[in-house]
């Protein structure tokens, strides 16, 4: 019976272990740029079988908070560059997540000041982050525009363009293609933010249409065994909900099967809150058998809210991957901790968003 500690293959990648490092906004790359410090926080945690990076933007219409990392300049690039190289040097694998934030933004973080774009022009009531005075400030979030669908491939071109980029010179091992918690590819699936009356909304396929178009170049630039895909079926983060999630998601992970992916990476629930919500089910498992009935190999990742004994439970029963958040912020060395079943460090909450070493890399190894 497989443990949380056995070796296990994830399309291209062939990981230690099955513990994963989820992404985690840091807000610590000041112009988009990650900086040397970055290097040595994800070095850090590396022996995790798979580090997935903080959400990072494919270009500058997809960022929506401040300081969070890009891959579309050259000293973006360079900053991921030292990155995976502290991170293969210390043992470890890492993955890039390809980041569009649509509507989830702010017109003081556009180009040109414009608006966010979205699938349809509906606000999100959530809030960003902005930094005013040099302190985070969280900020509710300006009025989109709806896409028109001849922008539709630019913003197919940037993903992939982003994930070569990734790949060919920042030295990530894979990507993963941010399909949840309420941002662009997830705006456009789901009927609560998605009101279109073309090829892109209305119907199931209409609304999967631009994941899977995504997903597939994605594939085509660097191939469908270093790709990764995060999907969030039922949380509310950032104002999203769909109004039938089962057939919508069964349908999705369906048509994802073919492509040869590296992993699926699902959010159970609510992120960072409940794993179950009684007023969205969902049926996890049957999302699960619809991927392998489709002929699905990827592994597959679950998320949220996972203790020890939760997440030894998922792999006996089946699960490849487990994915940790916010326990690996305080704790660099999980995998030993779960290992040696010793105590966890608490997190600093204040130093979550923005700053410096404090609540970055300060925090203390069983060593």
């Amino acid at each position: 019976m497989p443990t949380l500690f056995d070796p296990v293959q994830a399309g291209d990648l062939q990981l230690a272990n099955r513990i994963v490092m989820a992404p985690l906004t840091r807000n610590r790359s000041p112009n988009a740029i990650p900086r040397p410090i970055t290097a040595t926080y994800y070095a850090q945690r590396a022996t995790a079988g798979l580090l997935i990076t903080e959400a990072t933007a494919i270009s500058h219409q997809g960022q929506g908070y401040a300081d969070v990392p890009g891959l579309y300049g050259t000293e973006q690039l360079d900053g991921w560059k030292r990155v995976t190289e502290a991170v293969h040097q210390a043992g470890g694998k890492i993955v890039t997540q390809l980041w569009h934030v649509g509507r989830v933004s702010h017109t003081d973080l556009q180009p040109d000041h414009g608006a966010p774009v979205a699938p349809s022009a509906i606000a999100a009531k959530t809030k960003t982050v902005l930094i005013k005075d040099g302190v985070p400030t969280f900020t509710e979030t300006s009025m989109p525009r709806a896409l028109d669908a001849a922008e539709i491939p630019g913003i197919v071109h940037d993903y992939a363009a982003a994930a070569r980029n990734a790949v060919q010179t920042a030295g990530f091992d894979g990507v993963e293609i941010h399909a949840a918690n309420g941002y662009l590819i997830d705006q456009f699936l789901k009927d609560g933010a998605n009101q279109r009356t073309d090829d892109y909304g209305g119907s199931i396929e209409n609304r999967a249409r631009f994941l899977l178009e995504v997903t597939r170049a994605v594939v085509d630039a660097i191939g469908g065994g270093k790709v990764g895909i995060r999907l969030s079926p039922v949380t509310p983060a950032n104002d999203i909900v769909d109004s039938h999630p089962q057939p919508l998601f069964d349908y999705v992970v369906r048509q994802l099967a073919p492509l040869g992916l590296a992993y699926v990476h699902i959010i159970e629930g609510a992120t960072g809150g409940p794993r179950e919500l009684e007023d969205r089910p969902f049926d996890y498992d049957a999302l699960k058998t619809a991927y392998r009935a489709a002929g699905g190999q990827a592994a597959w990742m679950v998320n949220n809210g996972y203790d020890q004994p939760l997440a030894e439970t998922a792999v006996q029963e089946g699960d490849d991957l487990v994915a940790f958040g916010r326990p690996f912020i305080a704790n660099p060395d999980l995998v030993r901790r779960l290992r040696e079943g010793a105590p966890w460090n608490a997190l600093d909450k204040a130093t979550l968003y923005g700053g410096g070493e404090k609540g970055y890399t300060d925090y203390p190894t069983l060593a």
